[in-house]
């Protein structure tokens, strides 16, 4: 008797004939595999594309290299916020150097340049290759355009530590790299003097204003004291007014000893012929002394009057000339603090000729090409294995 089975068809048979097909279908060459396909896709052509290129193609560049420094004629004790600054990498002259930086790789550094050196034909030289010439391919010719490509070709950098700034400019030959550098080195240095001219000249203009406004109020206050002394018809009135007080002393003087010896002889001699005599001379002094006093003091036209008008205009000259000695000190500071603030740029390794190509670093570029593509890969099949085991789900 023969032994019956019942076969069941349903997803356990399903799923086994699936795992079969997926068995047979993974056991296929693997350069036909979805995860080859990808990965020579997306790692290997880029990369051969990339070392074809670096190694056969690409055209070799020149870099001439410059070191420069930014700084003050005098070297100042740092404030507070100097101290901050340096604590965090930073300092006072560094501004100076990155507003230097800012230029070299700016539209006015291209302009500049290009007033006395061919810029585009240095950019496009015969036998550079296509990617590396301007225009680029889909790179259009404009001034705009040129400048984008003068920014690939220069690059400067600043050292926190010793202050120093390195200029490299890129060039198709030797004697281009080395022009331009030079170029830009011109330009930052005339852009220093520039802010050297701004920054002094605000002071010192005012400085010197403030000196020629004293100089005409003392000038006016001398003119008017002229015109003072001519009109009174005196030098010095305080020495006239001096020599008047000492006459009216004198005066009183006489007039006391004469009033006593009168005195005297009246007393011994009552009758004596001498009085009447004495009498006239006391008068003739007690009327000069009256019209001695009225000419010092007393009226419109005495010396205390002019005296007190002489006094006014030789206190408004004293405080002019005050004036004018301290603006004049203010002028030496301000021209004295404007050397001491004069920036300067110093070179401290002129452009070099180089000799040899150093761009571009081949190997690194096809390296750099393979890390990258393989970083894409990897997260593209970290994202595709998501997607599918959220499609199971």
């Amino acid at each position: 008797m023969s032994d019956s089975r019942v076969t069941f068809l349903g997803g356990a048979a399903l799923g086994g004939a699936a795992q079969g097909e997926q068995a047979r279908a993974g056991s296929g060459p693997f350069l036909l595999k979805p995860t080859a396909i990808a990965f020579g896709v997306v790692v290997l052509l880029p990369t051969l594309l990339a070392a074809i290129y670096f190694l056969f193609i690409a055209s070799p560049r020149y870099v001439s290299e410059a070191h420069f420094v930014v700084q003050s004629a005098s070297k100042q004790q740092p404030s507070s916020l100097g101290v901050a600054l340096q604590g965090v990498g930073l300092s006072t002259n560094s501004t100076d150097s990155f507003a230097v930086h800012e230029y070299i790789r700016s539209r006015d550094a291209l302009t500049a340049l290009q007033s006395h050196l061919d810029v585009r034909a240095m950019l496009s030289r015969s036998g550079v290759d296509a990617f590396s010439r301007f225009p680029a391919p889909g790179q259009g010719a404009t001034q705009e355009d040129l400048y984008k490509a003068f920014q690939r070709r220069v690059m400067v950098g600043y050292d926190t530590t010793t202050g120093i700034s390195t200029l490299r400019v890129q060039a198709f030959t030797p004697r281009d790299a080395q022009a331009v550098a030079s170029a830009l080195l011109d330009g930052g240095e005339a852009l220093v003097n520039r802010l050297n001219e701004r920054s002094a000249a605000q002071d010192v203009e005012d400085a010197e204003r403030s000196v020629m406004e004293a100089e005409a109020r003392l000038g006016a206050i001398q003119q008017r004291l002229t015109t003072y002394r001519n009109r009174e018809s005196m030098l010095d009135p305080e020495a006239s007014a001096k020599e008047g007080a000492a006459f009216l002393a004198e005066l009183q003087g006489t007039l006391a000893s004469l009033r006593a010896d009168r005195a005297l002889l009246a007393s011994q001699a009552p009758q004596s012929p001498q009085l009447p005599a004495l009498d006239a001379r006391i008068r003739a002094y007690e009327q000069q002394l009256s019209i001695e006093r009225a000419k010092v003091a007393g009226n419109a036209d005495s010396l205390a009057t002019k005296v007190s008008g002489y006094e006014a205009l030789m206190l408004e000259r004293t405080l002019a000339d005050r004036a004018l000695t301290a603006a004049s000190t203010a002028l030496d500071a301000a021209r004295d603090s404007a050397r001491r603030q004069k920036l300067y740029l110093e070179r401290v390794v002129s452009p070099n000729l180089p000799d040899k190509a150093t761009e571009p670093r081949r190997w690194r570029g096809i390296m750099a090409v393979l890390v990258t593509t393989l970083l894409l890969y990897g997260v593209g099949g970290l994202l595709w294995a998501g997607l599918r085991e959220h499609r199971q789900l």
